[in-house]
């Protein structure tokens, strides 16, 4: 069996946790990469994170930022969230339960051959350039080259053929159920509950905004933008640059992400948010 660890950067409770868990999967007989950042505190192979996916397992400690990097490179894999952040709505499991966890998560996987997980849904956007972005858990960000007054870009946003609005904002956002809790919700668009089934279009300071809609999510959704000195697509906060005019397309990946572990309290971590 093979599993990964992503520790958060710049935390030393989060490497020191990676090192008692690299100790007791050693025990276990199991082998052991972590990104290239967490190798340079423990002893274990340190791999990008891109390979990830080839793990049976992959552990993220830290916040939702790192569960989100750790997705980004582990495709299907099962990740399993540690939370040292404060809010933690991908992160279910404590510290301190960390590496009885993870130990019975190897127990399961030897038994079964597979680790227990649920299913979220992953974005991509896409565009005439012949380009696309790394699958996203929680938003795709569609922006102008600067926000501000007089910035932000013209926008047309169609959903399944049909124009929703056209006119002047910073940017066009695209959320998850899982990701109507960050991004989105900063930006005056709606909570969902992760086990809805939707996509939430956000409009981002426009100047004629319609309301945050919710659509079905197996919709197809574009995204055309124009004068603007470029645009800036973002995918769970990974940002490229691209020329204008430009329509983005925006839909479900093929595979969704797969989250192991005790399953978050959802309404528990939204009162961490006050």
């Amino acid at each position: 069996m093979n599993v990964g660890i992503v520790a958060q950067r710049g935390n030393e409770n989060a490497t020191d946790l990676a090192g008692a868990l690299c100790e007791m999967l050693d025990e276990e007989d199991v082998t052991i990469w972590v990104d290239e950042a967490t190798s340079e505190h423990v002893d274990a192979r340190g791999v990008d994170v891109d390979r990830m996916t080839e793990c049976n397992l992959v552990v993220s400690i830290g916040g939702d930022g790192t569960f989100l990097f750790a997705a980004r490179g582990a495709g299907g894999t099962p990740i399993l969230g540690v939370n040292l952040g404060e809010v933690g709505f991908l992160n279910a499991v404590a510290p301190e339960d960390a590496v009885e966890e993870v130990r019975e998560t190897v127990t399961t996987y030897r038994e079964r051959g597979a680790v227990p997980s649920r299913e979220a849904p992953r974005l991509t956007a896409s565009g005439d350039g012949d380009w696309s972005t790394h699958p996203a858990l929680n938003e795709i960000v569609v922006l102008g080259a600067q926000r501000g007054h007089g910035q932000g870009a013209e926008f047309e946003v169609q959903v399944d053929g049909t124009t929703y609005d056209r006119g002047h904002a910073d940017g066009v956002l695209v959320s998850t159920p899982t990701g109507s809790s960050a991004y989105n919700l900063s930006e005056g668009g709606p909570l969902v509950h992760p086990d809805a089934d939707g996509l939430v279009l956000t409009e981002m300071c426009a100047r004629d905004p319609m309301p945050p809609l919710v659509v079905d999510a197996d919709s197809d959704i574009s995204i055309r933008v124009s004068n603007a000195p470029h645009a800036v697509v973002s995918s769970d906060g990974s940002r490229r640059q691209v020329a204008v005019p430009e329509t983005i397309s925006v839909s479900l990946t093929p595979e969704p992400a797969r989250i192991a572990g005790p399953a978050t309290d959802f309404f528990e971590a939204l009162g961490k948010l006050d």
